[in-house]
């Protein structure tokens, strides 16, 4: 029992050790144009974290295919492209404003304006009250 639970651990301590192989870089700049690219890209799976700082395996992967497409030549704009063929509109920490995206860019202030617009009117009922409870004549 002991050995098997010990066996158990030994082979999930191997399997993350196995899954967090560093990443090789040609030189420091490609190093830095990779960071800051996958600083701009949501990981998939992550409650909103970027592929740099994501520790999930799915996020790995990608950072590994990233890598791979920037070392066989493709831009910044053609691996985003790529992206966002596969992923959709997610993947991009900033997506462009497009039909579809129209709501998540004015989604922000429509709450800002509807939380003003419940605010003002709780403020009215509020005056309304305090008006009639000084009122000696309103009874």
């Amino acid at each position: 029992m002991k050995y098997g639970i010990c066996l158990g651990l030994l082979l999930f301590a191997l399997s993350a050790w196995a899954q967090q192989e560093p990443l090789k870089f040609a030189s420091p700049e490609q190093e830095t144009r990779f960071e800051h690219l996958t600083k701009q890209l949501r990981c998939l799976v992550c409650q909103n974290q970027d592929l740099a700082d994501s520790e999930a395996e799915l996020a790995g992967d990608l950072r590994k295919e990233i890598l791979e497409m920037m070392q066989a030549g493709k831009t910044n704009d053609e691996i985003k492209e790529y992206l966002v063929d596969r992923y959709g509109d997610f993947v991009l920490y900033k997506p462009p404003v497009q039909g579809n995206t129209y709501l998540l860019w004015l989604m922000p202030g429509l709450l800002l304006l509807i939380g003003a617009l419940v605010l003002r009117s709780q403020i009215k009922q509020r005056a309304a009250l305090l008006d009639k409870k000084n009122d000696p004549d309103a009874s």
